[in-house]
């Protein structure tokens, strides 16, 4: 029932075994047709932004803005990542910001409930969670049940969070009453947690597990599909440079992006 974690993060040295190296901003979004002309985009993009990402998607936007800018020259390209309602609340206090991308298309509703998203947001990846132990998974956990040991010291996401309303859910479904010791504000707080012994168990997303390098072991669960989050991009109304933002965005959700979050874990949208 245990499964080792691999690495999340691609390596350099693999972004051109992937092809990301060469491909520029002409790669049409997942599912849809190839431009009819592609002079500007073959030129590159140019300028600097800044996308705020849920931190679920820290090694793979970090991945995907290094073969991004290889691919432009001239571009720039800053994160800032956290939990995405944090990541919510600092844009709509005026934190600048021109690319959101978040773990659940609830805190994106947000945004646009408040008219500072451009467009409509684009889904580009899903995910689902997964219980993080440590290694050789010492306390034998097998399902939710188990967490509910009192021997067992389980740390989850907060209810605002994405992963803590996928934990709630998955809860409801399985008639599983957690009783975490703490509750975090990002799934990288679970996932440190767990890595460093504070914790014996944490819910956190697949791809956390994944892309661990070995520091836990992961345990799935049936219940884990009742809670299939959805994660949307979208450019933001404020951004100084809009072309540059959807140009990172259609990055993303390219085939060239798609093929970088599924090596990470990520279900297609």
């Amino acid at each position: 029932m245990t499964r080792r974690s691999r690495s999340l993060l691609v390596p350099l040295a693999v972004v051109a075994a992937l092809g990301l190296a060469s491909c520029s901003t002409a790669d049409a979004p997942a599912g849809s047709s190839s431009p009819s002309s592609s002079s500007s985009a073959d030129a590159g993009v140019s300028g600097s932004i800044t996308v705020f990402a849920a931190a679920s998607l820290q090694k793979t936007f970090t991945t995907l803005g290094k073969a991004f800018e290889l691919a432009n020259p001239g571009a720039s390209i800053e994160f800032s990542f956290a939990g995405s309602s944090d990541l919510v609340t600092q844009i709509q206090n005026g934190a600048p910001a021109d690319v959101f991308a978040s773990a659940d298309e609830a805190n994106m509703a947000k945004l646009s409930a408040t008219d500072l998203a451009s467009g409509s947001p684009e889904d580009f990846a899903t995910n689902v969670l997964e219980i993080a132990v440590a290694p050789g998974n010492p306390k034998g956990i097998t399902s939710l049940d188990d967490l509910t040991g009192s021997d067992v010291q389980l740390v989850t996401c907060a209810a605002p969070v994405p992963c803590g309303a996928a934990t709630a859910k998955v809860e409801s479904a399985s008639g599983v009453d957690l009783q975490p010791v703490s509750e975090e504000q990002s799934v990288t707080d679970v996932l440190g947690k767990v890595e460093s012994g504070q914790a014996d168990a944490g819910l956190v997303y697949v791809t956390d597990v994944q892309g661990a390098d070995g520091k836990v072991d992961g345990v799935p669960f049936d219940e884990s599909s009742k809670a299939v989050n959805t994660y949307p991009i979208g450019v933001l109304k404020a951004s100084e440079d809009p072309e540059l933002a959807q140009a990172f965005s259609d990055y993303v959700r390219s085939a060239t992006g798609q093929k970088v979050l599924t090596a990470a874990g990520f279900g297609k949208p």
